[in-house]
């Protein structure tokens, strides 16, 4: 290997859809592979050239006292959460750093690149208030001198985990980059997995967490990055409360019923962008979660949710699931390759199925509907949309006539569960919904108030029900027929 110092790579290069190596100022380099462990200077590399490597830069802040003296060497670490601090012995000093639940992004109008480290202005006013409860927690602090006031921007992730991994929109390129301030404590296995993964093309263990593939394209988005980077510099020292909201850069991702299941007392989640309801308030209670340990706040009113699915009927907004279509005269092939259920049915048939790797092992859990003998819709989780995007791509041969379209945001998705569902539907469609003319496991194109409608008889409730695809434009409307027809019946 080769060590090049105080060069400044200034562009990726790329060919037919693969990284070959990278311009700097003292000429190009060619590569097999490229590897993009740049930091707070990654987003702008990737965004050159069509990849999405979404992360922010902060201003990041500590403190080295003066010497202390009879300070012990080797004294713990010390980390307080409440008062988003850590506390070091410094070679007889105590340094001081700051994890504040307001963060200062960095970097707005682009990062400089004329140097490869940086110290920016002190600023007290923004640290004083942590400042200030560290010395409550260690009096000592308020009797020695400062010595150093250090602020060096790093860079922080929409979900605070790093990015590892190959890039779904160029070939041969890698990512090591968004480390959050554990980029030394991650260092070593990070570059072992990652290593290795390019050697044997797979992971040596599960890396979803850090795997860049979890990654949305509109996180890309400047100022989405810029409003999240606020609250996820000091997300590593909240409480980690179980089923904690983000409360930056929400209103991503909205359904077309967002607004009708927020009037009935919505409380909704983020996740991927999507704003989804995650419980319903009942009248005269306010739909916001209360964090504990213990059973929470939302707790029976989840439980009244659960009864109706199981004794009427509940409706559920799965318009975040995501939904590539998959069409070609050999798309049955390529879908049977990597698919552990047989795809080749008869068109109308939903198939649940896993994904396979050439170990045997899994990469996907999704449906396969086979809409006719050259169109499939692929039906998939939000957080998996761009990885399992990605594994049909990479197993589909370059002589295969065969595409693949993202149409998530082409349909919305409403879910009818619970022994009412097929007295709830009826009224709208003049399909015959009994078990024998529309039976588990398969799908029409049926009417739906003025809509058309994909009907899958599919639940995961354990109850009778239906996933009904709508066209985004018609959404409301069916919405609103599925509720005027439900309501009496104890829709929940």
């Amino acid at each position: 290997a080769r060590i090049f110092e105080g060069v400044s790579v200034e562009h990726i290069r790329t060919t037919d859809g693969q990284a070959v190596g990278v311009d700097t100022d003292q000429g190009p380099i060619d590569a097999e592979h490229v590897v993009t462990a740049a930091g707070m200077w990654s987003h702008q590399l990737g965004r050159d050239v069509g990849v999405n490597i979404p992360l922010h830069a902060c201003e990041h802040f500590y403190l080295v006292t003066e010497p202390i003296p009879d300070l012990p060497s080797g004294l713990p670490v010390l980390r307080d959460t409440d008062n988003c601090i850590y506390v070091k012995e410094e070679a007889g000093r105590l340094m001081v750093g700051a994890f504040e639940p307001v963060a200062k992004p960095f970097g707005m109008a682009g990062i400089p690149t004329d140097r490869p480290f940086m110290q920016l202005d002190e600023d007290w006013d923004h640290l004083a208030p942590v400042y200030e409860a560290a010395c409550e927690r260690l009096p000592v602090l308020e009797n020695v001198g400062i010595r150093l006031f250090f602020n060096g921007p790093e860079s922080f992730t929409p979900d605070d985990r790093y990015l590892l991994g190959e890039t779904p929109e160029l070939r041969n390129h890698w990512v090591a980059t968004g480390f959050n301030s554990i980029g030394m404590q991650s260092a070593g296995g990070a570059g072992k997995v990652l290593a290795e993964w390019m050697v044997h093309g797979r992971p040596p263990m599960d890396l979803w967490d850090v795997d860049v593939r979890r990654m949305q394209p509109f996180q890309t988005n400047r100022r989405y990055l810029h409003d999240r980077s606020v609250e996820a510099l000091g997300l590593l020292y909240a409480m980690h409360w179980p089923f904690r909201q983000v409360e930056t850069a929400r209103g991503v991702r909205h359904s077309p019923f967002h607004d009708r299941l927020a009037d009935l007392g919505a409380c909704h989640g983020e996740g991927g962008g999507w704003e989804r309801p995650n419980w319903y308030a009942p009248e005269g209670v306010e739909p916001t979660y209360e964090y504990t340990f213990g059973r929470q706040n939302w707790f029976e009113y989840s439980a009244d949710e659960h009864r109706a699915c199981r004794e009427g009927a509940a409706l559920f907004d799965q318009t975040s699931l995501a939904k590539l279509l998959v069409q070609g005269p050999d798309a049955c092939a390529v879908l049977n390759r990597i698919s552990s259920a047989d795809v080749d049915v008869e068109p109308g048939t939903s198939v649940y199925t896993t994904w396979l790797n050439d170990r045997g092992g899994i990469e996907a859990d999704l449906t396969v509907n086979r809409l006719d003998d050259h169109r499939f819709l692929v039906v998939t989780a939000f957080s998996t949309q761009i990885k399992d995007a990605d594994w049909i791509s990479r197993h589909t041969p370059d002589d295969a006539r065969m595409t693949v379209t993202d149409v998530t945001s082409a349909w919305a998705v409403l879910g009818v569960f619970g022994p009412e569902a097929r007295n709830i539907v009826a009224p709208l469609t003049d399909a015959d919904l009994s078990n024998k003319a529309f039976p588990f496991g398969t799908l029409q194109e049926i009417d739906l108030g003025y809509a058309r409608s994909i009907a899958v008889r599919r639940t995961y409730m354990g109850e009778l029900g239906w996933e009904l695809y709508v066209p985004t434009e018609f959404a409301l409307g069916a919405f609103d027929a599925l509720w005027e027809s439900g309501e009496p019946r104890g829709l929940t």
